[in-house]
């Protein structure tokens, strides 16, 4: 699906990336392959891996979106904002903004995605 906007809702468990306009949206999920998504010290190495290639689904399955909105509880959206910033600057740039999100549902995730982008969007000169 090739639309402008997308939305990634992301977690330390899973990733929803949404690719949306005004009436429809197709949503991709993207899991860690980490035991209990979290981090612990003695595992840090695996963990890192672990990371890294989940960060690389989320990251090809939003390689199409021109504009991104990053939502999340914790700090697994800001750490998958470093990632991008990191080893996919082209990608990162088109990150619009990162906001906190508990654990909305698919159609709360899209609602608020399509919400912010008009806002954005009435502010934007036409884009070309």
């Amino acid at each position: 699906m090739n639309r402008f906007h997308a939305v990634c809702w992301i977690d330390h468990h899973e990733a929803k990336v949404f690719h949306f306009d005004a009436h429809d949206f197709e949503r991709a999920t993207i899991r860690t392959d980490k035991p209990n998504g979290h981090i612990h010290n003695k595992r840090a190495a695996e963990a890192s891996h672990s990371d890294k290639h989940f960060h690389e689904g989320i990251a090809a399955a939003l390689a199409d979106a021109q504009e991104i909105l990053l939502l999340g509880p914790g700090q697994a959206k800001t750490e998958f904002g470093a990632f991008l910033k990191a080893q996919n600057p082209a990608l990162a740039k088109r990150v619009v903004a990162t906001e906190s999100a508990d654990h909305p549902t698919d159609g709360e995730i899209v609602g608020r995605a399509r919400k912010h982008f008009k806002a954005i969007d009435r502010m934007t000169p036409q884009r070309g």
